[in-house]
């Protein structure tokens, strides 16, 4: 294993903020098409207090990340 230096530190740190950034510009983006508001996604909230648990949304997305990822496999072979 090698060592992690300060310069591929950098370029790891740099990465992953443009993964979280990518990220979150994706949440965004589909939430306006009214993605994280299906059926089954549970919302639940008091007077000063809000918990939403997107399981439906959660679901969709996995089911679409392992089409996504077998495909890139089964053309690369």
């Amino acid at each position: 294993m090698t060592e992690l230096g300060p310069q591929q530190f950098g370029r790891w740190l740099i990465i992953a903020g443009a993964v979280f950034i990518l990220t979150g510009a994706l949440v965004v983006l589909l939430s306006k098409f009214g993605f994280f508001r299906l059926p089954g996604d549970v919302e639940l909230g008091g007077k000063n207090w809000r918990v939403y648990i997107p399981i439906t949304s959660c679901i969709l997305i996995s089911i679409i990340l392992t089409i996504i990822f077998w495909l890139i496999n089964y053309f690369r072979h």
